[in-house]
């Protein structure tokens, strides 16, 4: 009565490969972390216009009449927001990290 357990397809998945750890001196991995993080943070906030921008064209649209799909337009919006909400939050947690260092060092 009990039926056997199929294994999931790989199919498209490829195995990850050689991970490596090499270190660097701490001047320079403090720089390019610091670099690092202003490219993830400029890249964040151009993907946040770009997903208001398309919820605001497909708004205009759904008011106009103009759209044929209004789950698109909720969708966008959707994804704007949260969008949003995670930039503030990273912003919010980076201002506050900022103002313990200033406080440690005063």
């Amino acid at each position: 009565m009990s039926t056997p357990i199929a294994p999931i397809p790989s199919a498209g998945v490829s195995p990850l490969g050689a991970l490596s750890f090499e270190p660097t001196a701490p001047e320079a991995a403090g720089s390019a972390s610091a670099g690092a993080f202003a490219t993830s943070l400029t890249g964040a906030v151009e993907n946040l216009q770009q997903l208001q921008s398309t919820s605001n064209e497909l708004a205009v649209q759904a008011v106009t009449g103009d759209l044929q799909d209004i789950h698109q337009a909720m969708i966008a919006s959707a994804r704007a927001s949260v969008t949003l909400d995670l930039v503030v939050a990273v912003r919010d947690r980076s201002v506050a990290a900022f103002n313990d260092i200033m406080r440690m060092q005063a």
